[in-house]
């Protein structure tokens, strides 16, 4: 196993640690860092993620999520090296009636997705070895996320509105991680390109988030991470507007990525159960 060099966009980890300072706005800070840390894989976790504020920073949204992307590609492809990028369901429209495949036309309804997009064509275009792996509805037990804003809302108020319009599978980063880790380690002992490529990475099932909300306070109580479970009243996405048009179907097919590298995929309720657990250590 090689070294593995952590960068985050102001120089810091999660723990305080220092780590190596990327910011890829700045495509020639960018680059500067590549040349100097030369890596042989990069996996491209960075985003522009604030989906409402793309709406209003199309420009930043493009330079962080398509432009850098290509950066990175066109870096990977001159010095041999390989890429794994993280995309989104957002680069569909959510107007599917069965779990979209990675050849299903794609058709972002926003800035945040039509971003996403087009680093996933720029690294194609770059003819780099790499990996795109799509997945949706991402949460964990830090940082900012539906889950610990759902924790925090059902803390401070008896009755919560949830929309109940929009389905999808709720995904661990765990999860996400763990699975990169077990593909990276065959992908990287593979020759040829063979296996390159786009993949969807997401929890089995599927439930709506209000769907997630009732099943996070429900094994909340259980685990005895809260002492009561509030109200919780389904609403549609009309009742609650967004800068941001989201997908209303979301659910993602992941049968290549397990056939291909033979992983396996737990449902989504034992995932969050997984994460619930690890809030309680």
């Amino acid at each position: 196993m090689g070294e593995v060099i952590p960068a985050t966009r102001d120089g810091k980890l999660a723990n305080g640690n220092a780590c190596e300072r990327i910011d890829l706005a700045d495509l020639d800070n960018l680059r500067a860092a590549l040349d100097r840390i030369a890596p042989d894989l990069v996996i491209n976790a960075a985003a522009h993620t604030a989906v409402d504020r793309a709406e209003d920073e199309s420009e930043l949204a493009q330079r962080i999520n398509g432009d850098a992307v290509g950066v990175l590609g066109e870096w990977a492809k001159l010095h041999g090296a390989r890429v794994v990028h993280y995309s989104t369901d957002y680069v569909f429209d959510g107007a599917a009636t069965r779990p979209y495949r990675e050849d299903d036309a794609t058709h972002p309804l926003g800035v945040y997705g039509r971003s996403k997009l087009a680093g996933e064509i720029a690294l194609r275009d770059s003819g780099a070895r790499h990996l795109i792996l799509r997945t949706a509805w991402v949460y964990a037990a830090r940082g900012r996320n539906f889950l610990l804003t759902m924790l925090r809302a059902g803390a401070e108020r008896g009755e919560l509105r949830v929309v109940d319009d929009q389905v999808g599978a709720p995904t661990p980063a765990r999860l996400i991680a763990d699975v990169t880790a077990q593909v990276v380690a065959q992908w990287c002992g593979d020759a040829a390109p063979a296996r390159d490529g786009t993949y969807h990475l997401v929890a089995s099932g599927q439930t709506s988030w209000c769907g997630f909300a009732r099943a996070i306070f429900e094994r909340a109580q259980h685990a005895g991470l809260i002492a009561r479970v509030p109200h919780i009243t389904a609403i549609t996405t009309a009742d609650y507007p967004t800068r941001a048009k989201r997908p209303a179907y979301s659910v993602l097919d992941t049968s290549k990525l397990q056939a291909m590298f033979g992983v396996t995929l737990p449902d989504w309720q034992s995932a969050l159960g997984d994460v619930l657990d690890e809030l309680r250590t």
